[in-house]
């Protein structure tokens, strides 16, 4: 087995077919059937069959189609470090979970940059949903914020660094906000929500406790929190807002905290990676760098720089000195 076999059989199991594998590596297509054939040769499997005008895989061939890709995918990269291991800055790429993002990303990676100087940081926002597919793809080096659903994780490391918690907000000018004993969870429905530009997403806390109402509030998603956050402010509806963003506001009456079963909702914020030693030192190191209590103190802290503006359909942050 080879990597060139590899790389061809990854090809015709994406593309579905010999003639387009061919083509995308720039060689005959009795070439791309050569590889395939001392490939299954090895392997003692079909691998495919012929369908129609194209192939379809044989349960071993579904099998090594992961694997194939994933090798091949590590290889590149693998290629591509050693091409740039002198550069003079590695760059460390970063997935992060809408909140997060919004919320400490910013100051954390500022302070992670001065500790490990070195370092270039670009941060990129994804749904939490994606977060398990984009490392396994090496699209990002690590994943800060929403654990990856169920299931998905057997591949990779996943550290929980930060405890959260949200809270229900109205502005006072709402009935809501009148209302001292526990507000019963269908007397929210008549209410419109708003939320960030993720949503309520299904794989964490929030998006668990939100599940378990008797019906589906109307929620509406802005490019950030904060835009949602004024919304709330003005008496348009209620937020299921981050605890330590809102608080100040509800010292100062300007929103108002209200009593709801199952409220606060806490939740964690994870560091992940890929496991088996598959991560790059730079992400290691961050992931172990979010646990540390300096880390945990910018995160929580006010204020702090964030730089973010919109790359397309998300949300690039820019970090500076």
């Amino acid at each position: 087995m080879t990597l060139s076999q590899l790389r061809a059989f990854a090809l015709v199991a994406k593309l579905g077919s010999l003639r387009a594998a061919a083509a995308e590596l720039g060689i005959s297509e009795p070439a791309v059937s050569s590889a395939l054939a001392a490939l299954r040769l090895d392997l003692d499997d079909a691998l495919f069959v012929r369908s129609g005008g194209g192939i379809a895989l044989t349960p071993g061939g579904r099998a090594l189609a992961d694997h194939a890709q994933e090798i091949v995918t590590l290889a590149d990269r693998a290629r591509w470090d050693v091409a740039h291991a002198s550069a003079a800055t590695p760059e460390l790429r970063v997935l992060a979970t809408a909140a997060f993002a919004e919320h400490a990303a910013g100051r954390l990676l500022d302070i992670f940059t001065r500790w490990v100087p070195a370092s270039s940081v670009d941060v990129v926002v994804e749904r939490a949903s994606d977060v398990a597919a984009l490392l396994r793809d090496r699209a990002y080096d690590i994943a800060l914020g929403a654990r990856p659903p169920a299931g998905d994780d057997g591949t990779m490391e996943v550290i929980p660094f930060l405890r959260y918690q949200r809270i229900l907000v109205a502005s006072p000018s709402l009935p809501l906000g009148a209302l001292n004993g526990p507000i019963p969870l269908t007397e929210l429905l008549a209410y419109q929500w708003f939320a960030g530009p993720a949503g309520i997403e299904e794989g964490t806390e929030e998006g668990r406790w939100l599940s378990h109402l008797a019906g589906i509030p109307h929620i509406v998603e802005l490019t950030s929190e904060t835009d949602a956050l004024a919304a709330v402010r003005a008496g348009e509806g209620i937020m299921l807002a981050l605890g330590r963003a809102v608080s100040r506001d509800v010292q100062d009456g300007a929103l108002v905290h209200l009593p709801v079963a199952g409220t606060p909702v806490g939740g964690l914020w994870w560091a992940t990676t890929l496991d088996r030693g598959r991560a790059s030192m730079t992400a290691r190191i961050l992931q172990r760098f979010v646990t540390t209590a300096e880390a945990t103190a910018a995160m929580v802290a006010p204020g702090g720089s964030r730089g973010l503006s919109v790359r397309g359909t998300k949300v690039h942050v820019a970090l500076w000195a």
